[in-house]
């Protein structure tokens, strides 16, 4: 009978009641629920929530029960008739269109609209794979392309431009500028231009607060609004008494002394700044007063604040130009708080507070309370073995002392190669494949440890269960490997990178591993005995959310440059031939996008930079919830089995092994110069578990091809047979500093 009741309850659940697609999205919105929040609740992917919201899909058991759930109670906290909050986590297709004037509730500040225009796309001419001839031009927001805007007539300053929340009408950043006629011009997201009657820093400060109406909604509930962005050009650095460029002695401490007049301006205002100092992303800021926070940053490029590997020449683009590339990046990432890195570690926090409000107590106050998912406020202890030479933890080595395998947790990303063989020499190309966003897709689903780490002697190992393990793993033959469930493989192993050294050589006793490194020997078909262990039950998905947001932003940007999910692998490597010059701007937030990835994680476990630090004493980051060289550990493990996993499976399937492995790039012996020469393909499909040629993270794409000759000729030149060639495989080029010569 029992069988019949739950056949029952399953058929009710498969069609529990649900309100239009518009009110679930009201009814979210209302209680200031992201798309990221509800579709980690209910265990889903962020599109597929947007799916339903949209009316084009609709839940399944058992997620459609617990939906339903949700969206009754919020109905029962909202009416029909309650304002709605704005959308903080809406992704615009294109910059916004000004509006038409409207009146002010502030003293209007004079705005413009800089002219728009198609962006160039010049002819390539490199050579890439054969693929289908044409690939039609994506349709891409239009961009401001003049320094000087059409027309002086004057709209509002609250014109709305940068999207629907009226506290930021005109977007979350501008580029200030000071034109010929010597008028102090402010260039926003979506064309529009204000006219600024500051005529110093802290009258901007006080005019971007007041009047500028910059800003960007929270991207939690329980989060904060970013603050307003204000980005200097050069000659307005000039116009508000600051310097164009540091002089070395600024550049080293990274700020602007403190006697400087423009600081001085400030302190006279009653405006602080941070520890940092006024530097190239300098915060300014007054006592929040409750809730009402008073803060603007700012943005000087030619202080060097849009480095160069991540940026491009974007410091140098005409105003216009770069509002709508700081805009796209804000309004796909987050608005930037410093460098890409910095960012990256920023938008994890922003996703996941470490506080919130509680519920009314007896007496009908709120308070601060842990957020569960979060890293909470205080900073915690790593283990020992996660500690970073110099660390506090270890003051009690010698100073000498050379950390082995057995004292140190070494996760890093492959730097591994090895010589040709005899059949791979007689093969004419040497073809590289990259892994799109590949640390991105290591973080994707991933349990971290989120609280303190528990020591444990002579452990179960249990693969749920974050942290690290110091366990020995030389027993691990990769000649023989299990593929799946009592299927197994004969491979070369000599020919392979070992899976649990970022050298690729076979461990030779104990060492500590991150969680999915010691799962992946299980996996392969070995058994494991850790010897002890540090781990944290207190875990969870803490990065989906981060890496959901940063894939949307990837993809999303990518599809403006011509390249969508999903395309056949010939259209795919068409549709990649050239996509940077078919929007040079869009092609520079691809580039942030990734550093931003990168970046975030390298935060995780950031090292002392001066500040007269000595090893034993602790250093500024230490102070930082976010400093957990755990879960930097444990995505790059990912990362790299992720890698290995593939390589594997390809070897497995081909008998082809690859010649290099560096980060997310190998490189394979190959009859043809592409991809598709190599990688297995049977009617269009890939390879199951292998390498997949696509734009999705975790997909790969095509490096670059050199010949064979060219290798072992580079080789020679250098008496180097191991020399990576991985690195050097996208163009050719190799220097005597990259050899050590």
């Amino acid at each position: 009978m029992s069988e019949l009741f739950d056949a029952v309850d399953a058929l009710i659940a498969s069609r529990s009641p649900l309100p239009p697609p518009a009110e679930r999205k009201r009814l979210r919105q209302a209680h200031g629920l992201t798309l990221d929040e509800v579709a980690a609740a209910l265990q889903v992917r962020r599109a597929t929530v947007s799916g339903w919201e949209a009316g084009k899909t609709e839940p399944r058991p058992p997620e459609r029960d617990a939906y339903a759930r949700m969206l009754k109670q919020l109905a029962r906290l909202y009416s029909a008739n309650a304002p709605v909050p704005p959308e903080d986590t809406a992704i615009p297709e294109t910059p916004a269109v000004p509006a038409a004037p409207a009146p002010s509730a502030v003293e209007p500040a004079q705005a413009r609209t800089a002219p728009t225009g198609p962006a160039a796309e010049p002819a390539n001419t490199a050579l890439r794979p054969a693929a289908p001839a044409a690939v039609p031009r994506p349709a891409v927001p239009t961009r401001p392309t003049s320094r000087r805007p059409a027309a002086k007539k004057a709209v509002p300053a609250g014109t709305p431009v940068g999207g629907t929340d009226p506290r930021f009408e005109n977007g979350p950043l501008a580029v200030v500028d000071v034109d010929a006629d010597g008028q102090v011009l402010a260039y926003c997201v979506g064309g529009l231009v204000l006219d600024v009657p500051a005529k110093s820093i802290p009258a901007l400060v006080e005019w971007t607060l007041r009047e500028g109406r910059f800003g960007q909604p929270k991207l939690s509930g329980p989060g904060k609004d970013a603050d307003p962005l204000i980005v200097l050009t050069e000659v307005a650095c000039e116009y508000y008494g600051l310097p164009v460029t540091l002089t070395q002695q600024e550049r080293l401490a990274g700020r602007l002394p403190e006697g400087h007049k423009v600081i001085k301006q400030l302190t006279r205002a009653h405006w602080q700044l941070t520890k940092r100092g006024f530097g190239p992303w300098a915060r300014i800021y007054r006592p929040a007063q409750g809730t009402e926070r008073s803060c603007v940053q700012l943005c000087i490029p030619s202080w060097d604040a849009l480095d160069t590997r991540h940026w491009a020449d974007a410091g140098q683009l005409p105003p216009a130009d770069l509002a709508r590339l700081l805009g796209t990046y804000a309004a796909r990432v987050m608005t930037p708080r410093g460098s890409t890195a910095v960012t990256g570690l920023e938008l994890m926090t922003a996703l996941h507070p470490p506080t919130r409000a509680s519920e009314p107590d007896a007496t009908g106050k709120r308070h601060s309370e842990h957020n569960p998912g979060s890293l909470g406020k205080d900073p915690v202890d790593c283990a020992p073995c996660e500690a970073p030479d110099g660390h506090p933890l270890l003051a009690d080595l010698p100073r000498f002392h050379q950390r082995t395998p057995a004292e140190v947790l070494v996760e890093e990303a492959y730097d591994w190669a090895r010589p040709l063989t005899d059949a791979e020499c007689l093969r004419p190309h040497l073809v590289g494949i990259d892994v799109n966003m590949s640390f991105a897709a290591g973080a994707n689903g991933l349990t971290v440890g989120l609280g303190a780490p528990t020591h444990v002697k002579n452990p179960v190992f249990d693969a749920k269960l974050p942290g690290s393990w110091l366990v020995d793993l030389s027993h691990v033959d990769l000649s023989r490997v299990k593929l799946a469930k009592d299927k197994w493989a004969q491979l070369d192993g000599e020919l392979l990178p070992s899976p649990f050294t970022p050298k690729g050589e076979r461990p030779t006793g104990p060492a500590w591993y991150a969680t999915p490194t010691v799962a992946y020997a299980v996996e392969v078909g070995y058994e494991v005995r850790p010897v002890e262990a540090y781990v944290r039950h207190d875990n969870g998905r803490y990065l989906d959310a981060w890496y959901n947001r940063l894939r949307d932003a990837y993809l999303a940007t990518m599809a403006d440059l011509g390249v969508g999910a999903d395309m056949p692998p010939a259209d795919f490597l068409a549709a990649m031939d050239g996509y940077r010059q078919r929007d040079p701007q869009l092609a520079i937030v691809v580039s942030a996008i990734k550093a931003t990835v990168k970046g975030g994680i390298g935060k995780l476990r950031e090292r002392p930079r001066g500040e007269g630090w000595k090893p034993g004493q602790p250093w500024r980051a230490l102070a930082r919830p976010t400093w957990r060289p755990d879960i930097r550990a444990a995505v790059i493990s990912r990362t790299r089995i992720n890698m290995h996993r593939k390589i594997v499976k390809h070897a497995a399937f081909t008998g082809q092994y690859p010649v290099a492995v560096l980060s997310d790039c190998a490189v394979y012996a190959s009859d043809g110069p592409s991809p598709l020469d190599f990688l297995p393909y049977r009617d269009g499909k890939p390879l199951p578990g292998g390498f997949k040629l696509g734009v999705n993270p975790g997909l790969v794409k095509w490096e670059g091809t050199q010949s064979v000759l060219w290798g072992e000729g580079v080789r020679e030149q250098f008496n180097a047979p191991d020399l990576n060639l991985a690195r050097y495989i996208k163009d050719g080029t190799v220097t005597d500093q990259d050899t050590g010569e």
